[in-house]
């Protein structure tokens, strides 16, 4: 019985993981996770609660409803490696930093964090101070974590800003309310520009890898100096990031 009791929890645990992964960013009430896996609403909620303690789900501050947390990502990176993430994007990382010149990186969502997986310098004399492989900066700081905040909807990017405010003022005092202009510039821009946050002296513009179900699982940003980086310069590389994440979003 023990046996068989445990083996029932694990399904319902991973019915429930793949019902909230299925769904939108915002993520899903207790009461519709009940009723789609047709659980009492104690059980569902005894079972997400668990998840959330061990970081398989997250719970939204302002609307309290589950989403993939970050154990979920960090279990990924240890995927097999018929999935490698890095060696997918290496090449189109290569060829966007050949073309433009200039650095490029690919940053991945961790909670309410941007991870930086890999970075690619490109031939152009001056490169930038560059954000090292295995940072972790709040999402909204660099341009990868912007270029993610801005595939998601408002509501859950201000929780997220509220969430990491503490964090902030070491990147330039930073704010929640700067972070949100930011997500509104690229709302209308349709793509995430910041300079002088991640990195003094250093601007860069990034755009997500949307997935077929809408949703952003990565992000290529392309960084230079302040002084390079004009508006005539980011006009010419918008069509070219642009070309790079849908190759990707078609890979992936």
């Amino acid at each position: 019985m023990p046996d068989r009791t445990s083996a029932q929890t694990v399904r319902r645990a991973m019915q429930a993981l793949k019902l909230i992964a299925s769904g939108t960013s915002d993520g899903m009430r207790l009461a519709d996770v009940a009723k789609a896996l047709n659980f009492e609403r104690p059980t569902a909620h005894r079972l997400l609660k668990a998840l959330v303690a061990e970081g398989m789900l997250t719970q939204h501050p302002g609307s309290r409803r589950y989403a993939l947390g970050s154990l979920v990502f960090e279990l990924g990176l240890n995927a097999t490696h018929q999935f490698n993430l890095v060696d997918i994007c290496r090449p189109t990382l290569n060829a966007l930093a050949e073309q433009t010149g200039d650095t490029t990186f690919l940053f991945v969502r961790s909670g309410n964090d941007a991870v930086c997986l890999a970075r690619v310098q490109g031939p152009y004399p001056i490169q930038t101070p560059a954000v090292p492989v295995g940072a972790r900066q709040p999402l909204g700081v660099n341009a990868g974590g912007l270029a993610l905040l801005s595939a998601l909807s408002e509501r859950e990017a201000l929780e997220i800003t509220q969430a990491v405010a503490p964090r902030l003022t070491i990147y330039g005092n930073l704010s929640p309310e700067h972070i949100m202009e930011h997500w509104t510039k690229a709302q209308a821009s349709g793509y995430a520009l910041i300079g002088n946050r991640a990195v003094p002296g250093v601007t860069a513009m990034g755009l997500p890898v949307i997935n077929e179900k809408g949703k952003p699982i990565a992000a290529i940003t392309v960084a230079a100096t302040n002084s390079r980086m004009t508006q005539e310069r980011i006009d010419e590389i918008l069509p070219l990031l642009r070309l790079a994440t849908e190759a990707l979003s078609r890979k992936l």
